[in-house]
């Protein structure tokens, strides 16, 4: 009886996955733990009932100014807060470089807010010689039609 070195004379022809499927489980915790970081701003809990006549492709822009307002005492430019008093010297230097056609500022505020401390930002806004602010709303689910 002879001991056979290097395995069987007949080749292994069944795929091996479990390196595969190693592999697929390590991508898909990376995804996992990547995917909320990937999120810009504040999250603020906007209206949904709202209808926008089209979305303003210029909102997703990275050069584009957005203000969150989650609730009455916090204002928010990206993840920075600012209190209402700093709110527009920090709008007017991130405007500075703009064309007039481009100094547009987005608010997105939550449901929750007063009425008054949105006026309050908007009149903080204008102050610094800007005329164009967006009001940001989340669209309805399921709603595709145009009205």
């Amino acid at each position: 009886m002879a001991m056979q070195i290097g395995g069987a004379e007949e080749y292994n022809s069944e795929i091996n996955v479990t390196p595969m499927v190693d592999v697929m489980l390590v991508l898909l915790i990376i995804f996992m733990i990547v995917t909320p970081l990937l999120q810009q701003g504040v999250s603020v809990n906007l209206p949904k009932n709202m209808i926008s006549p089209e979305d303003d492709p210029d909102i997703a822009k990275d050069t584009s100014v957005i203000i969150a307002i989650p609730d009455n005492n916090n204002f928010y430019i990206g993840k920075e807060q600012f209190p209402l008093t700093e709110l527009g010297d920090k709008v007017k230097r991130l405007m500075e470089n703009k064309t007039p056609e481009k100094r547009i500022v987005y608010i997105k505020s939550g449901v929750d807010v007063d009425y008054g401390r949105v006026v309050e930002a908007i009149d903080t806004i204008r102050k610094q010689d800007i005329d164009k602010i967006g009001l940001v709303a989340d669209r309805k689910k399921g709603d595709t039609e145009e009205q």
